[in-house]
């Protein structure tokens, strides 16, 4: 077993939380980060959880094959909703889904959300951000910290229900006891320093997942925040 903890907030700017999170048997755990305005992205954040749940509900093998299946069921639902509805035109939601079972972890990504892992005191950053700003970071025309003060680094390329071709990066990586799982939307990236997730992680706060929400709140919250925190094997 693995203790999680679980917490979103709307911070200190937005009207609405476009966030969604969810935690649920056998042990998945999902963050997604809407958008569109005009609580459109909240709609989309909360269509993606719904369609992860229904599509793993009766999945006998939960793998990076069949997470990636459950993103590209949302992308379908999301697409037939703009497609009803109007208003909802241009709305659409990043995916990060995480399974652990015996010793493994599978995971399945879209957006700018992200997975850490935080072992023996070292975060290491699991997913790549599909981001306008990140491209340029790989090509090496933008330092890390340029990129992180940079106008359009929430430009994403790449996000659930906006085209029916989605591209979903998925993996596999081992886990052992006490290794510690972070999923988080990028309002606690935009605000809060690695380092200091890191810091606050291996506190042994009551509640690390509040934890982190409360850090981002203190530095601005100028985002919606979420973060699920999975300390594995404990």
């Amino acid at each position: 077993m693995s203790k999680v903890y679980e917490a979103t907030d709307v911070g200190c700017v937005r009207p609405i939380n476009e966030d969604s999170a969810a935690v649920f048997d056998p042990e998945v755990y999902v963050v997604a980060d809407g958008m569109g305005g005009h609580a459109a992205g909240e709609v989309a954040s909360h269509i993606l959880v719904k369609a992860v749940r229904d599509d793993l509900a009766d999945c006998g093998s939960i793998e990076e094959q069949a997470l990636c299946r459950a993103i590209r069921r949302a992308n379908r639902e999301i697409l037939a909703t703009v497609a009803e509805n109007p208003d909802c035109q241009g709305m659409g939601t990043t995916a990060t889904l995480l399974h652990t079972e015996q010793g493994l972890a599978f995971w399945a990504h879209v957006g700018d959300s992200r997975l850490y892992l935080l072992r023996d005191g070292v975060l290491h950053q699991v997913t790549r951000d599909h981001s306008y700003v990140e491209d340029l970071v790989e090509h090496g025309e933008l330092t890390e910290a340029e990129a992180r003060i940079h106008p359009q680094k929430n430009m994403l390329t790449r996000a659930v229900g906006v085209a029916e071709a989605l591209e979903v990066d998925s993996g596999r990586f081992d886990v052992r006891t006490g290794d510690i799982l972070l999923l988080a939307t990028d309002g606690l990236m935009n605000m809060v320093r690695e380092e200091e997730i890191a810091s606050i992680l291996q506190q042994g706060q009551q509640d690390p997942a509040r934890a982190l929400i409360e850090a981002a709140l203190r530095s601005g919250g100028r985002d919606n925040v979420t973060a699920v925190v999975v300390v594995y094997g404990v």
